[in-house]
């Protein structure tokens, strides 16, 4: 449990120094071959900043109502789903989170908020209905640890970053197209070198808002598999959370009211399983069957 917690904690902060260098491989560029030079880079990273602090700090209560999800509930409510949440805080040295019902068929569940004591679970019907109590417990201790590892605000630092590329992914191919890029100078070579660069620039700067997506993507998955790790940590026993995975890809239902914007917050991709081989890479989510295999490992260590 505690290799696979550090293996993804160092893969998510390769992906964001990866992430980091291609803004400022971008940045460059852009300077060199538009007329807002660095300063069109700080105007992005503003604007993708206050952009992001709006969800940041009201994405909860949109992600909860695009789900449709009622509460938060209290004790009286439902006791069995109370008791399971105050029991695994108690254990995590974290205060209880809001815990709200989905009222879909599907077995899902995600967490929301900005830090633990902003935080929000929210755990559907047929969850509840269809695992069993260890099984339950796994998919509220993998909620808890993404709270715990505050991936809500990592992924929200993403955002910022995914923002700034497409920011100035669009500001390039504007400023281009209505002739604001620099001009070529004086001489040949200079001209030959511009030329060589705008090519690479181009490229970079539309292909990048991709690139970007993919990254962000990527630290998703991590962050899944970590707090895969995490609630296995939390409730010693990795065959609860794998039961309820296996659950879940047997059932695959997809959750009626989720959206792209709130994918990445379940517990397994809310739009069912897809099939074709390139899935893997533009998924918010692994394999349930490799995340299943990692439990399982746990268990046979």
């Amino acid at each position: 449990m505690y290799n696979q917690i550090d293996s993804n904690k160092r893969k998510t902060a390769l992906l964001i120094i990866i992430f980091i260098a291609l803004i400022v491989l971008l940045g460059f560029v852009f300077s060199q071959l538009t007329q807002m030079g660095y300063s069109g880079v700080a105007i992005a990273a503003v604007i993708a900043i206050l952009m992001a602090l709006g969800g940041y700090y009201q994405g909860d209560k949109l992600a909860l109502s695009t789900a449709g999800a009622k509460g938060p509930i209290v004790k009286q409510d439902n006791p069995y789903l109370y008791r399971l949440g105050e029991n695994l805080s108690i254990a995590s040295g974290l205060p209880l989170p809001k815990v709200y019902l989905i009222p879909e068929n599907a077995i899902n569940a995600f967490a929301t908020g900005r830090d633990p004591k902003h935080a929000s679970i929210a755990v559907t019907t047929g969850a509840v209905e269809k695992l069993a109590n260890e099984e339950l417990e796994g998919v509220l201790a993998h909620e808890l640890s993404h709270i715990k590892n505050y991936d809500i605000r990592l992924m929200t630092v993403v955002i910022v970053l995914v923002g700034v590329i497409a920011l100035l992914s669009d500001w390039f191919i504007r400023v281009r197209f209505w002739g604001g890029g620099r001009g070529h100078g004086d001489s040949k070579s200079s001209g030959q070198i511009q030329a060589v660069l705008l090519l690479v620039g181009v490229i970079l700067l539309i292909l990048s808002p991709l690139i970007g997506q993919l990254i962000q993507l990527a630290i998703s998955r991590k962050r899944e598999f970590l707090a895969d790790a995490s609630s296995a940590l939390l409730t010693r026993y990795p065959e609860g959370l794998a039961k309820a995975l296996e659950k879940i890809a047997r059932e695959d239902m997809p959750v009626q009211r989720a959206n792209n914007a709130t994918a990445h917050l379940y517990i397994a991709s809310p739009f069912g399983r897809k099939k074709h081989s390139m899935a893997k890479f533009f998924s918010t989510h692994p394999s349930i069957e490799e995340r299943i295999a990692l439990l399982r490992k746990m268990i046979s260590h």
